[in-house]
């Protein structure tokens, strides 16, 4: 077993990416970051490392090591925050909350955009009706997945709302007005206007270089 020898407090310069992790704000205050003892537990009981090359072992090991390279690896996006990582670890260390936090980083610095603009459409919904819903773009998917069945649940989803004696989803102009003043001042719309600025910056990279081709 590989084990990360690290002094009781950790030098400052030796492990700079490791204390950005612990003072971010979505990080638990007991996180045991610095007690990883590199038993591969999460990894082992980790779904996505069942089924892609994320390692969360790996990740977490790279974090200790002040590897900046990690923050703009694409394999910290095969997470799917289970937190099975976080149930078994017998050091109380979180490899998924070291990874949301390491995604923020990387949309912060611009190496995750591509990763989250197809999501763009969620927050939009809750700017224009003051609801989550799936958006346009994901149908074809999902009926591809689940069948026909899916289609016929979208289409009759009001009739079978009633039947069940469930009241309406949609909301008011007012409420929508509420939510809508809500996300605009916690930056939630400044937020999704960013991340399309890097779609489009990311759609225009990819046509300069096919015409460069």
């Amino acid at each position: 077993m590989n084990v990360i020898k690290l002094e009781r407090e950790p030098k400052k310069e030796s492990s700079d990416l490791a204390h950005e992790v612990l003072n971010n704000l979505k990080a638990s205050p007991d996180l045991g970051l610095f007690k990883c003892v590199q038993c591969g537990m999460c990894t082992s009981t980790c779904p996505a490392a069942r089924h892609s090359d994320y390692d969360p072992r790996e990740m977490v090991k790279r974090v200790l090591e002040n590897d900046l390279s990690v923050v703009s690896d694409d394999k910290i996006w095969n997470c799917f925050y289970c937190y099975t990582c976080h149930s078994i670890c017998p050091s109380g260390n979180s490899a998924s909350e070291v990874n949301q936090i390491l995604r923020q980083k990387a949309i912060k610095e611009g190496h995750g955009a591509r990763k989250i603009t197809s999501f763009v459409a969620y927050g939009d919904s809750f700017l224009e009706f003051g609801i989550g819903s799936i958006p346009n773009d994901f149908f074809d998917t999902l009926i591809k997945d689940f069948g026909m069945e899916y289609l016929d649940l979208k289409v009759n989803l009001d009739d079978i709302r009633s039947d069940l004696g469930l009241g309406n989803y949609i909301l008011t102009g007012d409420s929508i007005k509420e939510v809508g003043d809500i996300l605009k001042g916690t930056g939630f719309k400044d937020r999704l206007e960013k991340i399309r600025e890097c779609k489009n910056k990311d759609s225009k990279s990819s046509e300069d270089k096919k015409d460069n081709e």
